[in-house]
């Protein structure tokens, strides 16, 4: 299905099949007499549209559970929504590993998998880890690849709406890859790119520490950190995709770069170096004053970026996700810098989903593709101007 229009013919026919089918998807076995009370249409509307859905292969009926009370009579005919119609898929390209998540179309996750890369990888070979880690979840699934509908991709980086990386520092020959259609030549289906502290901020909107908040700053943590943004619970990408890029508020002549917060020598830490980095913080947990003091800068700096989102956005909840999230004394300092300089201060608070954000949010965004399709949705929260 396509989206709507309003000179579509069978515009009529097409809304009514949308709206059996989100009523299908959300109901346990219902019959049409439930359809019927259900939808608010006839019945007669309701088995028309019900017999093209189940020739459409997206509705089959159910069969009737063994063991049941048995009634006199012929008993009511019973619809499911076939998730297993088509599958769909949420990749995170990362510095050190490549994740996939595979679900059916009701978006339950039934695999999963992962492979480290190195952060020194070339683009190439970034890319063929992808393929691999798709190729090993596939087959471990039994699911074809014809099978997918829409791919969706988290990266690193500042994201066009047609898939290429505009900007992207942390991985090598990432700036100018047109990594969607790249991606697309390996896929007969829709391959949706996105930044992946948006794709991570979907996430939690979906299933993390953000469901209950439409207003909402997820905040990708490193040395150069990156925020994604949910405004009334769209997905704020700004005119060129840049929004959220935090980490390069020190280019505004603030203080020291990102590599040289956690420094305990004269040396800059490399970016992408997290067993490096994960050193300084066990020093400091042990008592080294060098390591603690490259702590606290690390903590201030991470508050005063976060802190110019919100006084920028004013959104009801901060949620902090990527190896900083793992670190003692986080959220104590955010909040007290929050409230020393914001006129509302957030809440704030830990992601849930930890190293899965990105892959999740990524397969949120091939979720919303489709139910646009489905059910010609307009207005999904990753939806693209």
């Amino acid at each position: 299905m396509g989206r709507l229009t309003g000179g579509d013919p069978s515009l009529l026919r097409r809304i009514n099949s949308a709206v059996v089918l989100h009523a299908l998807r959300g109901a346990d076995s219902p019959t049409l007499t439930d359809l019927t009370r259900i939808t608010g249409l006839s019945r007669p509307t309701v088995e028309g549209v019900i017999e093209g859905l189940i020739e459409g292969g997206l509705v089959v009926e159910s069969i009737p559970e063994e063991g049941g009370t048995r009634r006199q009579g012929r008993p009511a005919r019973r619809f499911r929504f076939r998730a297993e119609a088509g599958h769909l898929l949420g990749v995170e390209i990362g510095a050190h590993r490549i994740a996939a998540l595979l679900s059916g179309l009701d978006g339950r996750i039934i695999g999963g998998g992962s492979r480290e890369v190195s952060e020194t990888a070339s683009a190439d070979e970034r890319l063929e880890r992808v393929r691999q880690v798709v190729a090993d979840v596939l087959r471990r699934t039994g699911v074809a690849r014809s099978s997918l509908r829409a791919v969706g991709v988290g990266s690193p980086g500042i994201v066009k709406a047609d898939g290429t990386v505009t900007l992207g520092t942390a991985l090598p020959g990432w700036t100018g890859l047109a990594l969607g259609e790249r991606l697309r030549r390996s896929f007969r289906c829709p391959v949706l790119v996105e930044n992946d502290a948006n794709a991570a901020a979907v996430a939690e909107h979906w299933k993390g520490a953000a469901t209950e908040s439409d207003d909402i700053v997820f905040v990708l943590a490193g040395l150069s950190p990156g925020a994604g943004s949910l405004i009334g619970g769209r997905l704020h990408r700004g005119f060129g995709g840049a929004a959220g890029e935090i980490g390069a508020l020190h280019l505004l002549g603030r203080e020291v770069t990102p590599e040289k917060l956690l420094s305990t020598t004269d040396e800059p830490l490399h970016p992408l170096d997290e067993q490096a980095v994960a050193d300084v913080f066990a020093h400091a947990k042990q008592g080294d004053p060098r390591a603690q003091e490259a702590v606290e800068r690390f903590i201030q700096r991470l508050v005063h970026d976060v802190a110019a989102l919100v006084l920028a956005l004013d959104p009801e909840l901060v949620v902090i996700g990527g190896w900083a999230a793992g670190l003692d004394g986080v959220l104590d300092p955010l909040r007290d810098e929050l409230s020393r300089y914001c006129l509302r201060p957030p809440r704030v608070a830990l992601s849930l989903l930890g190293e899965a954000a990105v892959a999740t949010g990524a397969l949120r965004l091939a979720l919303d593709h489709v139910e646009e399709q489905l059910f010609a949705v307009e207005g999904t929260v990753t939806a693209r101007r």
